[in-house]
């Protein structure tokens, strides 16, 4: 995504915002970590720290918003309901808030749940 200034063109990379949502995220209550599904065996894996931005996938809308998908692993007992709003709300804030761009919508998908 690239946006012009009376000084020059600043350019921010999927990397950035991928870095954001997976750090915002895993900070909720009841988040284990990003998830990824491999596409060899299908299983859901759980992400290391560094790999977390795996589990994100940005869409650039035309209006110069951007879309979030991702993809958790949570703790078993938590309400999905309250985490998933959680991260919705977090994602949104600290994406717009480092970044400027607005976020049209964070739609999280809860691939597996981890007993303990």
């Amino acid at each position: 995504m690239k946006f012009q200034t009376e000084k020059g063109m600043i350019g921010i990379s999927s990397d950035v915002f991928t870095n954001i949502t997976g750090a915002a995220a895993t900070n909720c209550y009841g988040v284990k970590g990003m998830a990824i599904r491999s596409t060899t065996d299908g299983l859901v894996h759980l992400l290391r720290r560094e790999s977390m931005a795996k589990g994100v996938k940005v869409v650039y809308n035309e209006d110069g918003t951007i879309s979030l998908e991702l993809h958790i692993i949570v703790e078993n007992g938590v309400n999905l309901k309250a985490v998933s709003r959680s991260i919705m709300s977090e994602v949104r804030y600290n994406v717009s808030r480092q970044t400027g761009v607005e976020v049209k919508s964070v739609d999280v998908y809860v691939d597996f749940m981890v007993v303990g």
